[in-house]
């Protein structure tokens, strides 16, 4: 089923789960164990993505997941897929694949230079922009497009208004719901959406949290794709830096708050990146549905 249409279909709020394929074996094992605990969960969907290089071994190994998750678990699953290191022709040769496997949801992204590269470099043959690969795929295949948005504006965004407007040719172009980069600040996603919609973007907008674990791992996650952590959150991590299960414990208590006031205040739902692991994320959607924060909130 296609996911905008899960979206309008329901009353409450929706969750969904992103992971990425495993490259080693213990990883696989993760990435089983993590599907069978959070399958159980009810997710709306869930989404896969693959590595920052786009090899065709990526793009199947991903395709390999989605399936498997739509069959094995009977989840809806979204497939990421990005223009890095493609021409427009295997471009389509993978989406038609996609179609032949019956997917029906891609979260269209332009991706992030390969490893080894600092800058984006466009492939001879290939597309230069997120929007001309919604297009490539609004034109030429019945799928749900998904898009990215970001808070607190994209690392390659000439300024936050710039950013903004390309977010809208994003929907322009045909993205039917947008997921954000990671914040841990509420106020950033408020102020998104507000100037989103001031400006006619009118999809749903889906904040995306990622539950803390690791202080070294967040550190680097946030400085690679830009987001930031807030001086009070920080030391609260540095403080514990040394004793990783009370970073965890901390982590789940703060992104339960953080998920608790995001939909208290209208948020049209949540989606974890969870990294292949479980516990946290089930420990904070298990105690958000027992609280129900959004009875009384106005959608945003």
């Amino acid at each position: 089923m296609r996911i905008d249409e899960r979206l309008a279909a329901v009353s409450q709020p929706t969750f969904s789960f992103e992971f990425f394929p495993p490259k080693t074996e213990d990883g696989e094992r993760n990435l089983a164990n993590a599907l069978g605990e959070l399958s159980r969960m009810d997710p709306t969907f869930v989404s896969v993505t693959y590595g920052a290089g786009g090899s065709t071994e990526q793009k199947l190994k991903t395709l390999e997941i989605v399936s498997r998750i739509k069959h094995d678990h009977g989840l809806e699953a979204m497939a990421h897929f990005t223009t890095v290191g493609a021409t427009v022709e295997e471009l389509r040769a993978t989406l038609d694949l996609m179609r032949d496997s019956g997917v029906e949801n891609v979260l269209a992204l332009r991706g992030d230079p390969p490893h080894g590269q600092d800058e984006w470099v466009q492939t001879d043959g290939g597309l230069q922009y997120s929007r001309e690969l919604i297009e490539l795929i609004r034109e030429n295949y019945g799928f749900c497009i998904g898009a990215a948005c970001f808070p607190e504006v994209h690392l390659h965004a000439a300024s936050g208004e710039s950013d903004l407007r390309y977010t809208k040719a994003k929907v322009d172009a045909g993205a039917r719901f947008l997921i954000t980069q990671l914040f841990f600040d509420n106020h950033l996603y408020y102020d998104f959406v507000a100037r989103a919609r001031e400006i006619g973007i009118d999809v749903p907008i889906i904040p995306g949290i990622m539950p803390i674990t690791n202080v070294a791992q967040i550190t680097r996650f946030t400085s690679m794709c830009g987001a930031s952590i807030p001086g009070r959150l920080m030391r609260e991590l540095e403080a514990r830096a040394e004793d990783p299960d009370a970073v965890t414990e901390f982590g789940v208590a703060y992104a339960t708050l953080q998920c608790a006031d995001l939909l208290a205040n209208g948020a049209p739902g949540i989606h974890f990146y969870t990294l292949n692991k479980s516990p946290s994320t089930r420990a904070i959607l298990s105690a958000l549905r027992c609280l129900a924060p959004w009875r009384d909130a106005v959608p945003v």
